[in-house]
């Protein structure tokens, strides 16, 4: 069994261990025997945006054997698709690894992952970790960021889990911008207008209106075995959100990287827009949130760490993740809101947090606390990301600021009641505040690595500085008439 791919190249150089080549062999017996046409094989990028190659299913056994090269300027790209570094220069500015020349890396199948797409069965998702071309690991490749975080957890005995509410917009799609001198970098947005009046947060109506496109959504979602538990319509026009079980980091991040694709697949094959942006520059429209939802188990004696004994005393454990989650808030920030946009967010009494604290059950707070007593879901929910962020890294933040707040011992402060209205500091104001917070970091130079640290920054600040240039409508109103 499974002599094919163990006798191919990628066995050979180590990156596929017994179970994962018999688990591959498998897969290609079911997609022989069946009426599969395409595979799309796919990694995620540095946005947690998917790329890859769609191939023709009988070439499948191809990508078990001797994996797929792409070109590694995919690695080193901002949300443009520009390319950040200077890849044609003999230093590119990535240590571990050769990326001169637009050369190739290699992307390695995870056999777990393959889907077949229930609105196009013709095809299925692969999902690929992603190697120098030589095997070595990338370390600054997302699936690897969050792998090794949830080892160190590991180390420290305890593993984590997580829940996911994530919130995004429909819009109907008017005109898609597609006359050629709209076909820019970035392309033009399209023109777009609600699906569905707003602010009827949770009214039954309301979801009658939309229903079919939900449901549609959550088929799919379903389809692909996402965890759905709820869907729900969200306080502003055309705003939605899907919450899932609770599962693994790993798992959680795959699982949120398939939702938002397949969301903004599924709508755009129905004249619809999908966008989880951060605040949409549009009338009247809400900023949508990612919450994400941590606890903590031992690993050893399986108990819940975060259940408190008495009503209102946090355990060590939940007073020490909390302390990390605030502690190396702002520079946590540049792996949970990395856009411009992000910061258009964090605005008082929009029920989004600005500044850095936590509360007991308040949605105001940047960190909510949800632990009662005899309860083994207590856990504490995380408000400050956005939608925009890539689930991997996102998560790996919770994970290494949480450990070394535990590590370190760390104490929480008094929990607020009032977030919007006392002394505590602000969240970032700005991408540049978090591009700087990040860069002084210890924490993440030590758990990320320099070479890692470094290549977020350079594609951040290269985004940052496209933004600066760029002359806004506010200072062509502001100026233009003025001087």
């Amino acid at each position: 069994m499974s002599e094919g791919i163990r006798n191919g190249k990628l066995a050979k150089m180590g990156l596929l261990h017994d179970e994962t080549c018999v688990a591959g062999e498998e897969l290609l017996a079911r997609v022989a025997a069946s009426d599969l046409e395409t595979v799309r094989v796919l990694f995620v990028d540095q946005h947690g945006v998917l790329r890859g190659k769609t191939l023709v299913a009988s070439a499948l056994p191809s990508v078990f054997s001797s994996g797929i090269a792409v070109p590694s300027t995919l690695l080193l790209k901002d949300t443009s698709h520009r390319t950040a570094f200077p890849v044609w220069s003999a230093d590119v500015g990535i240590q571990s690894g050769p990326m001169q020349g637009v050369g190739d890396v290699l992307l390695v199948p995870d056999p777990t992952t393959f889907r077949t797409l229930p609105w196009a069965p013709h095809s299925a998702w692969l999902f690929c970790d992603v190697v120098f071309r030589d095997g070595t690991e990338i370390p600054f490749s997302s699936r690897t960021i969050l792998r090794n975080a949830v080892s160190r957890l590991a180390d420290a005995g305890m593993a984590a889990t997580i829940g996911l509410e994530v919130e995004f917009h429909i819009f109907e799609r008017v005109d898609a911008s597609l006359e050629h001198e709209q076909t820019t970098m970035p392309g033009q947005p399209p023109q777009t207008r609600a699906l569905a009046q707003g602010f009827h947060f949770l009214t039954e109506t309301r979801y009658g209106e939309v229903e079919p496109i939900l449901d549609h959504l959550r088929r799919m979602a379903q389809g692909l075995g996402l965890p759905v538990r709820s869907v729900e319509v969200e306080m502003g026009p055309s705003q939605f959100e899907f919450t899932f079980d609770p599962a693994s980091p790993m798992v959680h991040a795959d699982n949120l990287v398939v939702f938002r694709t397949m969301v903004k697949e599924v709508c755009a094959a129905r004249g619809l827009h999908a966008s989880f942006m951060a605040k949409p520059r549009l009338p009247n429209i809400m900023a949508c949130g990612w919450h994400i939802h941590q606890s903590l188990t031992d690993i050893a004696s399986g108990r819940a760490l975060f259940t408190p004994e008495h009503a209102g005393v946090l355990t060590p454990q939940a007073d020490g993740w909390i302390a990390g989650l605030l502690t190396h808030a702002a520079a946590s920030s540049l792996l949970i809101a990395p856009t411009v946009n992000s910061y258009k967010r964090y605005q008082p009494y929009q029920l989004a947090p600005n500044r850095i604290q936590w509360g007991q059950d308040n949605r105001g707070a940047m960190v909510r606390a949800l632990m009662v007593p005899g309860d083994p879901a207590s856990r504490v929910e995380n408000r400050a990301p956005d939608t925009t962020a890539n689930p991997y890294l996102g998560l790996a933040a919770q994970l290494i600021a949480g450990l070394d707040g535990i590590t370190n011992g760390r104490k929480a402060p008094p929990p607020t009641l009032t977030p919007y209205d006392d002394d505590s500091a602000y969240l970032p104001t700005s991408l540049a505040e978090a591009i700087d917070a990040f860069d002084r970091s210890a924490l993440f130079r030590d758990a990320l690595g320099d070479e890692t640290v470094d290549y977020l920054l350079k594609i951040k600040r290269f985004e940052w500085n496209r933004y600066s240039s760029a002359i806004s409508e506010w200072e062509q109103t502001e100026y233009f008439s003025l001087f």
